[in-house]
């Protein structure tokens, strides 16, 4: 085997250990910060779910793997430099505390990469048209999913006392918690699964675009490892800084959430689990009075949000170039 084919292969790895340091934890943020888990009970539960989730299918793996830059017209090296750049840019946003899409930053990263190899003619507008979509379903759906479904929440429970429903709901959270820990690995966690598999076929080690089960389950287990060792700074950040969360909203946020992401990952489409959860909240906190949220928590995501493109874009060009010189 080509070493450059193991370290690209390996890089792909460590990208997906960052998701789990930067993406994975939004699936557990609400149900920590609401204390209706402790940390170390909805870590193992998510990092469970998210290997199930992963193996519900392939369809954004196939999008990741297939419909972003043509194969023919890329190379092992343009997934290495990818990769590169999404593990520098994901790794600072950690150091910050702030979740990064790891959604766009791998689609940046394929992408500025494969220009740098290729050109222009190297991006397929099929596959683009699906991550603008998520876009839509990550931003829209999210906030307008968690603000309409606490409004119904608030409506039928209107005649309930306060503490009878937070103990409803300190139940059934543990229910939206597992959701949205399962739909991040059917969307989330099946993109680096996609990028994994693209490498095995530009190096010659399958002969198709065909995911295997143990590439499944390798990056689903190298994910759900990163959420256990460096999660929290996430959950923090989410959870607890940018609104009070009680098991209620925490529901609420989860479930809206989890099913945008569950109807785009059955149809294919890549969507950022952060930008999902994120906005979810955020219409979940709204629902009390605007200035519940903590937007200038929420600026700082949306910041994050906006650079991932351009910054994983640009260094993924820029290593491409480098480590052409090298392979």
């Amino acid at each position: 085997m080509d070493p450059f084919v193991v370290f690209a292969l390996g890089l792909v790895l460590a990208a997906e250990f960052v998701n789990g340091w930067t993406d994975a934890p939004n699936s557990i943020a609400t149900v920590v910060s609401t204390r209706v888990l402790s940390p170390t009970q909805a870590l193992f539960m998510a990092s469970v779910l998210n290997i199930l989730g992963a193996m519900s299918g392939t369809a954004v793996a196939a999008t990741v793997g297939k419909g972003i830059v043509r194969a023919e017209a890329v190379n092992v090296t343009t997934v290495a430099a990818a990769m590169l750049a999404i593990v520098i840019w994901s790794t600072l946003a950690w150091v910050y505390g702030l979740p990064t899409s790891e959604s766009h930053a791998l689609v940046a990263g394929l992408s500025g990469a494969g220009l740098a190899a290729a050109g222009t003619g190297v991006l397929i507008w099929d596959g683009w048209q699906k991550v603008l979509i998520g876009l839509v379903f990550s931003t829209f759906l999210g906030f307008g999913g968690g603000f309409l479904l606490m409004v119904a929440i608030y409506w039928v429970f209107r005649a309930w006392k306060p503490g009878a429903v937070r103990k409803v709901f300190g139940r059934v959270q543990i229910l939206s918690a597992a959701f949205m820990a399962f739909s991040h690995g059917s969307n989330d966690g099946q993109k680096f699964i996609g990028a994994f598999t693209l490498t095995l076929v530009l190096g010659g080690l399958l002969p198709k675009f065909d995911v295997p089960m143990w590439v499944i389950l390798m990056c689903a287990v190298t994910m759900g490892i990163g959420t256990a060792v460096g999660g929290w700074r996430i959950v923090k950040t989410m959870g607890l800084k940018m609104t009070k969360l009680d098991p209620v909203h925490g529901f609420a946020a989860e479930t809206a959430a989890a099913s945008a992401i569950e109807v785009a990952s059955r149809l294919g489409i890549p969507v950022s689990t952060t930008h999902t959860i994120s906005t979810s909240i955020m219409g979940v906190g709204s629902t009390r009075r605007l200035s519940a949220v903590r937007w200038g928590v929420g600026t700082d995501i949306i910041t994050a949000w906006v650079l991932t493109f351009p910054v994983c874009g640009l260094l993924a060009f820029g290593m491409a170039k480098l480590l052409s010189l090298v392979h």
